[in-house]
């Protein structure tokens, strides 16, 4: 993506320069051909034969730009090159007297939009130190005006070059801050519009889901209700073998399973605000733990309470925060393996409560924790990674904050943080 974004930028560039050496071109061509007498010059030959370099420079770049190699290097190396061409045409023009640095702060603009705050810092520099470098030798008698041109339009006393050097640089200095911050403020815009863009796809992704959800959701519900339902009175039912129960658990659970996705995608795709309200946390997470036991939930993995056996309020949805425990609950038990279990914790700070589950499975890279909330991603073979968006969404409507943390010894912990009721203002 960088790569590409970078070739884009210098296609531009590079057609722009291209324009820019023409138009110097024909200036040259202008003022020093006009007398057929003055087409040997040694003026008129260093600046065409700086304006050659300055084609050459821009053939190199075109080539680079064509095999994708080596971008980077040949977008700074022509920054130097630049800043190079134009302290040449400097001095066949006036020396450090020449309008011919101006162009200097043009490739500080350039360097801000080819590699932003960088390539500005290369560009200034390059400029500061091959300006630098002809008005010292000038000043100290190390080099001379051309010998075409008049010795008097030439600043060559230490005094002159001077004025001329602190004035111009002065112009570089100016135009580089700008420029940075310009580049700066242009990288930070460009990251929060892309960051804008994928929010709006994802939206726009969520409508077209929620759209086919609440088309399917009633008809796949009823038969699943039907599902579940029958094969409940069937394992009630007298004579069936252990085999025969066993399918029919099989049944309950895998309808629960359909059901549970059903209810994911509806309040994925169709968000209600929270109305918030005292909740008793520590109630409610011992409600979740006994529901996920009688479900069937934490049949093969057990699943705990560790928190106060009283009170602990918060300001929230009920039904919502009810809604973020019940799938991270959900989310322990499909990681853990059979035998082990899934911990749900409640603890209580000045400030704030925080509310945990941890899990005993294999844990979570770091690389796709930074994922690990976005809707359709999953470390799983089986999910499709709706359980912790609709998680996610709940705790940002709410304010709260969720991290993902290392479980002990093993697994994966999910910390939801809640701020207390006295902290919200809540009556």
């Amino acid at each position: 993506m960088i790569t590409e974004a970078l070739s884009r930028r210098l296609v531009w560039l590079t057609g722009v320069r291209l324009g820019a050496l023409t138009a110097l071109l024909a200036a040259v061509l202008a003022l020093y051909l006009k007398d057929r007498g003055q087409v040997g010059s040694y003026s008129t030959q260093l600046a065409l034969a700086t304006l050659a370099v300055g084609y050459g420079g821009a053939a190199v770049v075109a080539i680079a730009i064509r095999l994708r190699r080596a971008l980077v290097t040949a977008a700074y190396t022509q920054l130097v090159l630049d800043q190079a061409l134009w302290t040449a045409l400097a001095y066949v023009s006036g020396g450090v007297a020449s309008g011919a640095a101006s162009f200097y702060g043009l490739t500080c603009v350039v360097g801000a939009v080819v590699a932003g705050v960088r390539g500005v810092v290369v560009a200034a520099t390059t400029a500061a130190a091959m300006f630098a470098t002809m008005g010292w030798a000038f000043a100290s008698g190390r080099l001379q005006p051309p010998i075409d041109q008049a010795d008097h339009t030439y600043a060559t006393s230490a005094q002159d070059v001077s004025y001329y050097l602190s004035l111009n640089l002065l112009a570089v200095l100016v135009v580089a801050v700008l420029a940075g911050y310009l580049a700066e403020r242009l990288r930070r815009t460009g990251g929060e519009l892309e960051r804008a863009t994928t929010r709006a796809a994802q939206a726009e992704e969520l409508a077209r889901l929620g759209r086919l959800a609440a088309g399917l959701a009633h008809e796949i519900r009823n038969p699943l209700g039907s599902i579940a339902g029958s094969a409940a009175l069937l394992a009630d039912a007298p004579g069936l073998s252990d085999d025969d129960k066993l399918l029919c658990g099989i049944i309950t659970s895998e309808a629960a399973r359909l059901n549970d996705l059903v209810s994911d995608m509806m309040d994925l795709a169709k968000p209600r605000r929270p109305e918030l309200a005292r909740v008793d946390v520590a109630s409610l997470s011992r409600d979740v733990v006994r529901l996920a036991a009688q479900s069937g939930r934490g049949v093969d993995v057990s699943v705990a309470y560790d928190g106060p056996s009283g009170e602990l309020t918060v300001a929230a949805d009920g039904a919502q925060l009810r809604q973020v425990l019940w799938n991270l609950v959900r989310n322990g038990v499909q990681a853990s393996p059979a035998g082990e279990r899934v911990v749900v914790s409640v603890h209580e700070a000045a400030t704030e409560v925080t509310l945990e589950v941890a899990d005993s499975g294999p844990g979570i890279p770091a690389a796709a924790r930074a994922q690990m909330f976005d809707a359709f991603f999953t470390t799983r073979t089986q999910g499709v990674g709706i359980g912790l968006a609709v998680v996610k969404r709940i705790v940002d409507d709410h304010g709260f904050t969720i991290d993902v943390r290392d479980g002990h010894p093993r697994g994966a912990r999910f910390v939801v943080t809640i701020p207390r009721v006295e902290a919200q203002g809540t009556s």
